[in-house]
C-alpha cells in the first residue's frame, strides 16, 4: 500500500505516532520519524530496522520553525522526496473552565496542536511542491475538532482550526496533486490519555460510557487510518476529516 513512499511521522515517539511508524513500514514505506525526545526516537527507529525498515529520524519542536524544516530538509536530502507526512505531535491540559484556564496552558496547547500543524504543513507543502509530483498530508485531529468536550476550551479550539487549516490547504494545493485530510481520533490508548486519566481516575469510565463502543481504541486502529489516508489508495480523497472514535461522533 505504502511502497515506495517517504513518510514523515510527528509525535512518532509513542502513542499514536509511534504506531504509525510501524503501520507505515509494515506497508513498504520509508519513516522520518520526528519527535522531541531523542534517545526514545533513537530506540524505535533501531527497532524497525531490526525488523528490515528503512527509517531516520531528527528531534524536533513542531513548534520551531527551524527544527521543522530541518526535520523536512532531512527526509528529503536523504531520500530525495518527502511523499507524504502525518501531523500527529499534540499535547492536553487540564480540563478546567475557560474562566478559569491558565493563559500559559493556552499558549502552549495553540502552539503545539495548531501552530505546529501549521508549520509542518508549511514545510512539507514546500518540499511536495519542489518535488513536483504531490503528496499526502494527515492532520490529526480530534473529535474535539467537531464539538465541545471535556478536554477543555484551548483544546477544543486548536483541534477546530486544525480542521479549517485542513480544509483550505486542500482546496488551495489540490490542482498541484497534494492531498491533505485529516482524522476526527476519538478515545485512544496512548501516552496523553494516560495523563488525562492519571489526573482524572474517573474519566476513562465516564469517556467509556459516551462511546457507543464502549472502548478505547488501540493506537494501531488511528494509525491505519492515517497510512491509509497517506497511500495512493485515497487518491480521490481530499479537505476531508475521517472519524476514528467508535461512533462518538454519531451521537
Amino acid at each position: 500500500m505504502l511502497a515506495g513512499k517517504v513518510i514523515m511521522i510527528t509525535g512518532a515517539s509513542s502513542g499514536i505516532g509511534e504506531a504509525a511508524a510501524w503501520v507505515c513500514a509494515q506497508h513498504g514505506a520509508t519513516v522520518v520519524l520526528v519527535a522531541r525526545r531523542t534517545e526514545r526516537l533513537r530506540q524505535l527507529a533501531a527497532e524497525l530496522r531490526d525488523k528490515g525498515a528503512e527509517t531516520a529520524f531528527a528531534s524536533a519542536d513542531v513548534t520551531c520553525p527551524t527544527e521543522v524544516a530541518r526535520a523536512v530538509d532531512l527526509a528529503v536530502e536523504r531520500y530525495g522526496r518527502l511523499d507524504a507526512a502525518f501531523n500527529n505531535a499534540g499535547a492536553t491540559t487540564v480540563s478546567a473552565p475557560l474562566h478559569e484556564t491558565d493563559d500559559a496552558d493556552y499558549d502552549r496547547v495553540l502552539d503545539v496542536n495548531l501552530r505546529g500543524v501549521w508549520l509542518c504543513m508549511k514545510y512539507e507543502i514546500r518540499a511536495m511542491l519542489a518535488a513536483g509530483t504531490g503528496g499526502a498530508i494527515v492532520n490529526n485531529s480530534s473529535v474535539a475538532g467537531l464539538r465541545a468536550t471535556s478536554m477543555g476550551a484551548p483544546y477544543v479550539a486548536a483541534k477546530h482550526a486544525v480542521l479549517g487549516l485542513t480544509k483550505a490547504a486542500a482546496v488551495q494545493y489540490a490542482p498541484s496533486g497534494v492531498r491533505v485530510n485529516a482524522l476526527a481520533t476519538g478515545l485512544t490508548r496512548s501516552e496523553m490519555s494516560e495523563e488525562v486519566f492519571a489526573r482524572d481516575p474517573a474519566a476513562e469510565e465516564r469517556m467509556r460510557r459516551r462511546n457507543p463502543q464502549g472502548r478505547v481504541a488501540h493506537s494501531t486502529e488511528v494509525a491505519q487510518a492515517a497510512a491509509w489516508l497517506c497511500s495512493d489508495q485515497a487518491s480521490f480523497v481530499t479537505g476531508a476529516t475521517m472519524a476514528v472514535d467508535g461512533g462518538a461522533g454519531a451521537w
